[in-house]
């Protein structure tokens, strides 16, 4: 009987340790024929301490998570980055101008109105990696940023 407490205390534990994010506002711009690209944007919470770390989705040979960030003579440039930070309880936004995530090599042209899945890899203050599937609406090109 201890040791099923034990056990059962240990499985608990484990289970808090694990960050559950949350995701809002999630979107994905629309492309026009030919275009290889497009941007992922949503609003991220976790419930503890956490790092984006990657995604990938069926409808890109490769997904990387972007910073567009002022450059040298005052110009935007856009980078891939390693992660993001998800402060416990505070919201961090991916957005049109600062992180999002990028779709390269799109096997397919993204229409409006469509939808696009997208798995969201992130990683816990113990270093455990967990996926989270998302489907985001296909917004037009002329979407307000927001």
């Amino acid at each position: 009987m201890r040791s099923s407490l034990i056990a059962l205390a240990a499985l608990l534990s484990a289970a808090a340790a694990c960050a559950e994010v949350s995701v809002q506002d999630a979107w994905v711009r629309a492309t026009v024929p030919g275009q290889k690209t497009s941007g992922a944007f949503m609003q991220l919470t976790s419930t503890t301490d956490a790092t984006l770390v990657g995604a990938r989705s069926p409808a890109a040979g490769v997904v990387e998570i972007h910073e567009m960030a002022m450059g040298e003579n005052m110009t935007m440039k856009m980078r891939a980055v390693p992660g993001i930070e998800l402060p416990a309880g505070k919201a961090v936004a991916l957005k049109p101008g600062g992180y999002h995530i990028m779709q390269l090599d799109l096997k397919d042209t993204v229409q409006a109105g469509g939808k696009l899945r997208l798995t969201l890899l992130v990683k816990d203050r113990k270093g455990e990696l967990d996926a989270i599937d998302v489907e985001l609406p296909v917004k037009p090109l002329n979407a307000k940023l927001h």
